[in-house]
């Protein structure tokens, strides 16, 4: 985790005004030259290139469609097609980017930047009933690795467009999801077992290397749905829904040791998470009971290297126990009505979460942990030409900039990407996708 104390971690978003020269003429009656008194320009510092890569699905059996965005400069920047049904997208940090399809074992894979052109995507297939949920992209040749609850394993493959396969590891009954980095030591599986919502889920701990062997089995709770790792890779975090009516928790995993660490009770049907790393917390989103509000456990997870003084012998900085107050539920806040993601924008220490039923985003300050604002995306036209709000939102993401970092969404019944000012927490434009918006990704 990053060492900053919480007092000091607090960035505000700035913004500056610009400057422009101002001409004069020298005199009258005479063919006097013009004199120019140039000012300085003092606008905001240059944005970094950031690409974002939206998902979407025209339905009716047609190719599904890659919507590449350049974030500050607002723009579609290159469009690919992929196969039909597209249900699942996943981006590494240097933009190769692979794109999973319902009932089917295709596999599309490409590189997210400028220039993108479909014949730049390529193709290959897992094994027969695999039935992909979900794939978690390494980092340039690294290993990736594909969650097959049709076969009860996780494929490995090498990284690239197209990844070559290195092996099938089983893991136990109806896996979901596989939580870690492409740096860190090992990555975990998360199986829900013979009976999802009863059976108690399981961790499989894979180990990141040359060699992807089973190194670990750790319980965790009923139906682990998502996880998070620290960008250290020191903790996991593993999400449990529980058995749908009651409180959730969260399942901590010392990545280090390889051990169970501890479990957090959170709110009702925890279904996603999100980091805040400046100020040693997670965001744990609680999507309630669907009709009702949902809310957002902010959890403290300060190691004791964040607060070791010297010779403090019960820090180890190679694996730091836990801060006293590690896994102490700071705050609970309420949010809109079915919320199914949250990001946290890291700089600003705000979070944005995006609430499914009613077309909203709630904004939420990491700082005072309160909701500022409630955010009504615009009415969009249906197939048959009706103005319905955007709900069924599905994907959010976040990134900073200066003077502003941007928010996208998508939705299932728009066809739009929505971006959002974090400045100014309103919607900034609305790009077209042609297509029922699946996901999107932001590579940094």
């Amino acid at each position: 985790m990053f060492s900053v104390p919480r007092q000091m971690s607090r960035a505000s978003a700035l913004t500056l005004g610009s400057a422009a020269a101002v001409f004069f003429l020298a005199g009258c009656g005479n063919n006097y030259r013009p004199v120019v008194s140039a000012i300085n320009p003092v606008g905001p510092s240059s944005q970094p290139t950031v690409y974002a890569t939206a998902l979407s699905d025209p339905g009716n059996g047609k190719n599904g469609l890659i919507t590449v965005v350049d974030v500050f400069g607002e723009t579609n920047i290159a469009n690919a097609s992929v196969a039909p049904l597209p249900s699942y997208l996943g981006v590494d940090p240097l933009g190769e980017a692979y794109v999973l399809h319902s009932n089917s074992v295709l596999v599309d894979s490409f590189t997210s930047a400028s220039g993108l052109m479909t014949n730049a995507v390529r193709q290959s297939s897992l094994a027969a009933g695999a039935a992909p949920t979900q794939v978690n992209p390494g980092s340039g040749s690294g290993a990736i690795y594909i969650t097959e609850p049709g076969l009860s394993q996780v494929s490995v493959l090498t990284g690239g467009a197209p990844p070559t396969a290195r092996q099938d590891l089983p893991v136990p009954a109806n896996p979901v999801y596989t939580v870690g980095l492409s740096s860190s030591q090992r990555v975990y599986t998360l199986s829900q077992g013979a009976t999802p919502g009863t059976s108690v889920g399981t961790a499989t701990a894979i180990e990141n290397g040359t060699n992807n062997v089973i190194s670990a089995s750790i319980p965790v709770g009923i139906s682990p749905i998502y996880g998070i790792m620290t960008a250290d890779s020191r903790r996991a975090f593993v999400v449990n829904k529980g058995n749908g009516t009651g409180n959730g928790t969260v399942t901590v995993i010392n990545v280090q040791g390889n051990v169970l660490d501890r479990t957090v009770n959170v709110g009702v049907n925890p279904i996603w998470a999100d980091l805040a790393p400046a100020v040693n917390e997670i965001a744990v989103l609680n999507a309630g009971t669907g009709t009702t509000p949902g809310s957002l456990s902010i959890i403290n997870v300060a190691l004791c290297s964040q607060i070791a003084l010297t010779g403090n012998t019960a820090c180890d900085a190679t694996n730091p126990t836990d801060a006293a107050n590690f896994g102490t539920v700071l705050a609970t806040v309420p949010v809109g009505v079915g919320p199914v993601q949250v990001a946290v924008l890291q700089d600003l220490s705000k979070a944005y979460v995006a609430n499914a039923t009613d077309g909203t985003v709630t904004v939420v300050d990491m700082n005072s942990m309160v909701a500022t604002k409630t955010i009504t995306l615009p009415k969009q036209a249906d197939a048959q030409g009706n103005l319905t709000i955007p709900s069924n939102l599905n994907w959010i993401g976040a990134v900073a900039g200066d003077p502003t970092g941007k928010v996208l969404v998508t939705a299932k019944n728009s066809q739009s990407l929505y971006i959002i000012r974090t400045d100014t927490d309103v919607l900034s434009t609305s790009i077209p996708l042609q297509g029922y918006g699946v996901s999107v990704r932001i590579a940094q």
